[in-house]
């Protein structure tokens, strides 16, 4: 018997496992692949992901396994610096390979004790009012009392579960790949500046001596059912810019559509979706996997608290409350990305517009802070603009504050030194610091570092450390 069955072991199942292992939940992830992921994708964490990562302590290890380059350009691939100040200590991406970092991430999940279990794909599961019957594809049986679908955006355990998957199919599509070049980098910077006067559907970017992330439309290429070919991509560029490049030795190549879904809901009594099972739309802007991530961070606690039996009443709904609204965002900057990304000269002419509206700051600022997730804020109710935001990392007495959020618990920053948290010690810490970098008396954190109350005042507190935290442990 496990508490909870995760279907699928990619980034957004691996987090999910280790976010309730902090709490002790017993923990059980089937990855229907034998292997782990082999080709090597580079992906990209934007700003917030990272924070999490820091808050986890996991962000040391994907420094030394990644490569950091400029938020500047990730909207639409409009080519502008990125604003000075951003609100986050870690105002960067980073790149680093998918193998490495779904390693990276299960290693930490089964370091806390969960378990991985590979070639074991849901194909059946039944749900009753104590937990949920899973069904692998040899015919055992596993009993759970959560199951969640982390299984992509073919998600099995979506289908099963009846939830509709409303949306716009693929309209087109593009070849994506890394490969060495056999061409100087100075004549390919040229020759893409040029085309991207007219045409920005190109992107050669480099990644490594004479290694280049390439993206090119597909359209022409023949069979959509049959993986892309290094052919294929020399065809796209050839049609394009004239040119090939000289393109040999793909790493990787793949094909991906525009589609755009979103599940209608993320929880159906015991089960519930995250990540890609949930959300699908075009990888412009880098937003899927950091989405899952977060997903995954904000599910994690709640799932634990409900399992642990201190859950307030709806703290679970909370889920898909905070975090539907946060896709259907993603979906809609993504549609208004790819029509930017239009040779037709209508698109073309907002293209030009809003390149204009970006040298105002806080036009792209705002446009960062969208894509990257750092702009964020849930609707916590009535109070000052920090309520229901993420906290930037900051100095303490003693260390930084992300690495005080390392065991996933509520966190009371107070700068009064009057507060307490008797009664809740057992799920919220404490930190009396009157020097701390705020400009509040004193705030209350949950796990996944966004302000869920600022006053001053025990009795207040009190009523939201039992919004959040549930009844005192007394």
């Amino acid at each position: 018997m496990f508490d909870v069955i995760i279907a699928g072991c990619g980034p957004t199942g691996a987090m999910l496992a280790a976010e309730l292992r902090l709490h002790q939940v017993r923990v059980l992830v089937v990855e229907k692949e034998t292997e782990p992921t082999s080709f090597v994708r580079i992906v990209s964490l934007h700003m917030r992901s990272l924070e999490l990562m820091a808050m986890r302590g996991l962000l040391d290890r994907l420094l030394e396994r990644g490569r950091q380059r400029s938020v500047g350009g990730i909207f639409a691939a409009i080519n502008k610096p990125a604003p000075e100040g951003l609100d986050s200590t870690y105002a960067y991406l980073l790149g680093i390979p998918q193998p490495v970092l779904e390693h990276q991430l299960e290693e930490h999940a089964t370091a806390l004790g969960a378990q991985v279990r590979r070639g074991g794909a849901v194909v059946a599961f039944e749900q009753d009012d104590a937990g949920v019957t899973v069904e692998l594809a040899d015919g055992e049986r596993l009993r759970s009392r959560y199951l969640v679908g982390c299984d992509g955006a073919r998600s099995t355990v979506r289908k099963l579960l009846g939830v509709c998957f409303p949306g716009e199919p693929a309209r087109s599509e593009t070849l994506m790949g890394e490969l060495e070049t056999g061409v100087p980098p100075e004549e390919i910077a040229a020759t893409v500046a040029e085309i991207h006067k007219t045409d920005r559907r190109l992107l050669l970017r480099p990644f490594g001596e004479g290694v280049y992330s390439v993206v090119v439309p597909a359209a022409g290429v023949s069979d959509r059912t049959e993986p892309p070919t290094l052919d294929d991509v020399k065809q796209q560029l050839r049609a394009i810019a004239g040119t090939d490049f000289g393109v040999h030795s793909p790493r990787w190549l793949s094909r991906f559509g525009d589609a755009t879904r979103l599940a209608e809901r993320y929880r159906v009594g015991r089960v519930l979706l995250a990540g890609d099972a949930a959300h699908i739309h075009p990888p412009i802007g880098g937003q899927g996997l950091n989405l899952g991530l977060q997903d995954a961070v904000n599910l994690g606690w709640k799932l634990a608290a409900q399992i642990r039996g201190w859950a307030p009443e709806a703290l679970l709904d909370t889920y898909q409350d905070e975090r539907h609204p946060v896709a259907a965002d993603v979906l809609d900057n993504t549609r208004a990305q790819t029509q930017l990304l239009s040779t037709e000269p209508g698109p073309q002419a907002v293209r030009r517009l809003l390149t204009e509206l970006m040298d105002f700051d806080e036009v792209h600022r705002y446009l960062i802070e969208k894509i990257t997730a750092i702009g964020l804020r849930y609707d916590f109710g009535a109070g000052p603009d920090l309520l229901g935001r993420r906290l930037r990392d900051i100095d303490l007495k003693q260390g930084r504050l992300y690495d005080r959020l390392r065991r996933g618990r509520g966190l009371v920053l107070d700068r009064t030194e009057r507060l307490t948290v008797n009664g809740w010690s057992d799920r919220v810490d404490l930190i009396a610091d009157p020097a701390a970098a705020l400009d509040v008396p004193a705030i209350l954190l949950r796990p996944d570092g966004h302000v869920a109350w600022i006053g001053e005042h025990q009795p207040d507190l009190d009523e939201h450390l039992a919004r959040w935290f549930g009844k005192t442990a007394n």
